[in-house]
């Protein structure tokens, strides 16, 4: 399995920017993809996740009504991270990561993820 982030870049505050995950290697899309970000000094934070079977998400307090997560095509290989009104503390390199789906159990915790991506830095200026 393999994920690859594009996307990140230098945005001003209150600006927009969107992120891209391609999957490969999964054998059908019963599997999950979440976004995570880690800042300079800090614990790699979860974000929100799909469940690309059954279309179920979670999100972190943090990021509803801001970022959105969704899947570009019917092949499920490319998941979006939609980031809008974007704030300095929201400065971190983000990772895209993926595992087998569970039933319905959505999580956004970092150890619970098996397969990830390299990472693409985001910049917010002030």
């Amino acid at each position: 399995v393999q994920l690859v982030e594009s996307g990140g870049g230098l945005v001003q505050a209150g600006g927009s920017l969107r992120l891209s995950c391609t999957v490969s290697g999964f054998a059908d899309n019963n599997f999950t993809v979440a976004w995570f970000r880690q800042a300079p000094g800090k614990k790699r934070e979860g974000l929100t996740c799909l469940n690309l079977k059954d279309g179920g998400q979670y999100s972190a307090d943090s990021v509803k009504g801001r970022f959105t997560i969704s899947t570009a095509n019917t092949e499920h290989t490319t998941v979006h991270l939609e980031m809008n009104d974007l704030r300095p503390e929201d400065t971190a390199v983000y990772y895209c990561a993926a595992r087998e789906s569970i039933g319905y159990y959505y999580t956004i915790l970092p150890y619970e993820y098996n397969y990830w991506g390299q990472g693409t830095p985001v910049t917010i200026s002030s």
